[in-house]
């Protein structure tokens, strides 16, 4: 590959991308930074709604570049620009303690709340008041895995592109709808007009997780609703929805974590609608 390109800190590129890990130059520049191997290659593969490609920028070391050659080609192909830059460079642009040589530039990709509700979601997650980046990110992580169909960051959660929540969803950013900045208000009531069941996810819950199972209610088009990690659901964010339900801790554990909890919901309501007379979408409901 030959001698790195970038090899100043302060190149206008290396300028240009490091600035992205302040929220507001995000939301200025309309970029975010995906790093590793795993998440540069699910944004090579992204295209936006208006079908131009997600990654628009790549830097790589030498040695990550010989290392993933197959990533780097379909970077090329992409028409993104791929700078060859020194280890240095890369400790100054990513925001991990140990770099692993790759790191995209690339496009935002949220989706309009319209548009998710326009597709008759049957499974959504909803993030409300929640502000740890890694828990955001591993919650969508969780609503990827479980099959649901969006995932909506309310206006009071965590940048949806801040760096931590981009590396805690493990490329599952890449795999479904998101929508941002809805207020929560607007997120339930848009939801219940597309015939979708409101669960609320909060440990001191009147329902119980498995009595919803127990009497068939969960195969409807659902969304859960979670909360902050310290206090939870305000009453007001409770009162919006259809049902509040703790999972139930059958042992002596004292609670379970905000992803732990989501990931419980979430294959809980995937379960119970794809078994027999469980729904296949909002129309058949």
């Amino acid at each position: 590959m030959g001698t790195p390109e970038l090899i100043s800190p302060r190149s206008p590129r290396v300028v240009a991308a490091r600035r992205l890990a302040k929220r507001n130059f995000r939301g200025k520049d309309r970029r975010f930074i995906a790093e590793g191997p795993q998440a540069v290659r699910e944004a090579v593969e992204h295209r936006g709604s208006d079908g131009e490609p997600t990654l628009v920028e790549l830097f790589t070391t030498v040695e990550a570049a010989e290392r993933y050659a197959d990533i780097i080609d379909a970077a090329r192909a992409t028409g993104a620009r791929v700078h060859h830059a020194s280890d240095a460079v890369l400790a100054e642009v990513s925001q991990t303690v140990t770099p692993q040589g790759l790191l995209g530039v690339c496009r935002f990709l949220d989706s309009p709340f319209e548009e998710i509700l326009a597709a008759r979601p049957k499974l959504v997650a909803v993030l409300a008041h929640v502000r740890d980046p890694g828990n955001a990110g591993t919650v969508l992580r969780c609503a990827d895995a479980a099959g649901a169909d969006a995932v909506v960051l309310t206006d009071a959660s965590v940048d949806l592109y801040n760096p931590k929540s981009v590396r805690a969803s493990v490329g599952s950013l890449f795999h479904l709808p998101v929508a941002v900045g809805v207020p929560v208000e607007q997120a339930v009531a848009g939801l219940k007009a597309a015939g979708v069941r409101i669960l609320a996810a909060d440990g001191a819950g009147d329902d119980d997780l498995d009595a919803e199972l127990d009497a068939g209610t969960m195969g409807t088009p659902t969304a859960w609703v979670f909360g902050n990690e310290a206090w939870g659901l305000p009453e007001e964010t409770r009162a919006l929805a259809d049902a509040v339900v703790r999972v139930p801790i059958h042992g002596k554990a004292e609670s379970l974590n905000l992803a732990t909890a989501a990931a419980v919901c979430l294959y809980a309501s995937a379960r119970a609608q794809r078994a027999p007379g469980g729904c296949r979408s909002v129309a058949s409901s």
